[in-house]
C-alpha cells in the first residue's frame, strides 16, 4: 500500500478479554482509502463496523496491526498529537449528533476550529458560510434543543466538514432520518467529496446509499472483504 493514501490500515485486530476468555471483534483488517474516494461499509449489526470506524479515526487503540492517518502511523503518537492529527485530517459524523446543547448551532460548528486556536471572528464565519449550505442560515443561533432531529443531523455535518478535512468517517449518518433529510445529508457530503476531494468511508445499514459509493465492502466475523 502506498502513504500516498489518505487513510489506511494493516493486519488490524481488535479484541477484548470478557470472563477470561478473548472475543475478537476485528481480525487482520487491510484497507485503504484514496483521497476522494467514497467507500462504503455494511455489515451485520455486532459485526465490528463502528469498532473499526473508531479505530481509523483514532478513538480506539488496536490490539494489533497499524493505522497510518495520511502517512502517519497512529500508534507512534501521543494523545496530543493524535487528536490534533484528527482535528487536522479527519471529520466525523455519527448517527447521533453530539452537539454541545448549551452553544448555538454556529458555536457547535465552529468549535473544532476553535480547538485548533483559529481567532474566534475567522471560525465563526466560517460556520455560518457551511451552515447557510445546509440550509440552516436562518438557524445560527439556535441551540439544539430549538432544532428538529434533522436540523440537528446537518449541523453535526457541518460541524465535521467545517475544517475541509481529507476525510470523513461517517457512522450511520442517516440513520434516524428520513428519507428527504438523509438525501439531503448524503449530498452536503458528495459536495464537500466534490469540491475539496475529501474521502468519505461511510458505516451503513442502508444499501441504497451504500450502492451509490464508489466500493462496498462488508465486514464478516471481524474481517474485511469485498461485497
Amino acid at each position: 500500500m502506498s502513504d500516498a493514501a489518505v487513510l489506511r490500515c494493516a493486519g488490524l485486530s481488535r479484541y477484548f478479554i470478557q470472563g477470561g476468555v478473548r472475543i475478537d471483534v476485528l481480525r487482520d483488517v487491510n484497507l485503504s482509502i484514496a483521497a476522494a474516494e467514497q467507500v462504503a461499509i455494511v455489515g451485520s449489526s455486532g459485526s465490528g463496523k463502528s469498532t473499526l470506524l473508531h479505530l481509523l479515526g483514532g478513538l480506539d487503540r488496536a490490539s494489533a496491526g497499524e493505522v497510518w492517518i495520511g502517512g502517519q502511523p497512529v500508534s507512534r503518537l501521543g494523545d496530543s498529537a493524535l487528536g490534533t492529527m484528527r482535528n487536522r485530517q479527519l471529520g466525523f459524523i455519527y448517527q447521533f449528533h453530539h452537539l454541545l446543547m448549551e452553544f448555538p448551532a454556529r458555536e457547535n460548528v465552529a468549535m473544532p476550529l476553535l480547538i485548533r486556536r483559529e481567532k474566534p471572528a475567522r471560525a465563526l464565519d466560517a460556520a455560518d458560510e457551511i451552515l447557510s449550505k445546509v440550509g440552516l442560515r436562518e438557524r445560527l443561533t439556535h441551540k439544539p434543543s430549538q432544532l428538529s432531529g434533522g436540523e440537528r443531523q446537518r449541523a453535526a455535518v457541518a460541524r465535521a466538514l467545517v475544517t475541509k478535512p481529507r476525510c470523513v468517517l461517517a457512522d450511520e449518518p442517516t440513520g434516524n432520518l428520513d428519507h428527504k433529510t438523509a438525501e439531503a445529508v448524503y449530498q452536503q457530503m458528495c459536495s464537500l467529496n466534490r469540491e475539496h476531494g475529501t474521502s468519505l468511508l461511510v458505516v451503513t445499514h442502508n444499501l441504497q446509499l451504500a450502492q451509490r459509493m464508489d466500493r462496498i465492502l462488508t465486514l464478516k466475523d471481524g474481517r474485511l472483504v469485498d461485497l
